[in-house]
């Protein structure tokens, strides 16, 4: 049996991603895929080995599409500058955070996708294990990237540090983009903007040590 064409297994993908937005983990099956796209059965079981393998696919497909559009973006603002210019290290975290937004109008069906299902609930246990180090590699960039920018802003790489710049392009997006139902708007991206930095401009607790949240201030 000839080997799919690369642009036949995207639409294989995109159909995957689609079941499993408007259908839920369930809806994708070799069977459903294959009736939504011109190959099949055997083919796409030849392509992806199973449907962990399938599903999985699709999942790290959406993954790298976002991890790299948000690296772009950080790349993009920290340019040529000087390693210290902080000014541009508080651009690369705000770009960081609204890659959500800008991944929502690029590539709509993967952002639901990573959005709206569960990996666990969509990849289930049999996946293969070389996707399955794959997706476990994917926690490793995001904090390779948390730590680059916290290096950018404080010259500082511990817990506490990193833990700020993860509120800035996780926490909030999440709380101000991603919680709605309807697809970020510009007001909401300035308040995402706006909030990332306020937070910026408070320097991180000092390495180990925590706030008492009992402490009466001033």
């Amino acid at each position: 049996m000839p080997r799919p064409r690369v642009h036949d297994l995207d639409g294989v993908l995109d159909a995957a991603e689609r079941l499993a937005v408007e259908g839920g983990p369930s809806a994708v099956t070799l069977r459903a895929v294959a009736g939504a796209t011109a190959m099949s059965n055997g083919a796409i079981y030849h392509a992806f080995g199973s449907r962990g393998g399938l599903v999985g696919r699709a999942w790290l497909r959406a993954a790298h599409r976002f991890l790299g559009l948000q690296q772009e973006s950080v790349d993009r603002a920290l340019g040529r500058r000087p390693v210290e210019d902080r000014t541009a290290a508080a651009d690369a975290v705000v770009a960081a955070a609204d890659s959500p937004a800008t991944f929502a109008e690029r590539f709509p069906q993967s952002s639901r996708l990573l959005l709206t299902v569960r990996r666990d609930e969509l990849l289930g246990a049999d996946v293969p294990e070389e996707i399955a180090d794959e997706l476990s590699r994917l926690d490793s960039v995001l904090v390779e990237l948390f730590t680059r920018l916290a290096l950018a802003l404080w010259g500082r790489t511990d817990g506490r540090a990193v833990e700020v710049i993860e509120a800035c392009i996780v926490g909030l997006p999440t709380g101000l983009l991603l919680h709605s139902r309807r697809d970020p708007d510009v007001a909401m991206r300035r308040r995402l903007e706006a909030a990332v930095r306020a937070v910026l401009t408070l320097d991180p607790p000092p390495p180990g040590k925590r706030h008492n949240s009992n402490t009466k201030g001033p």
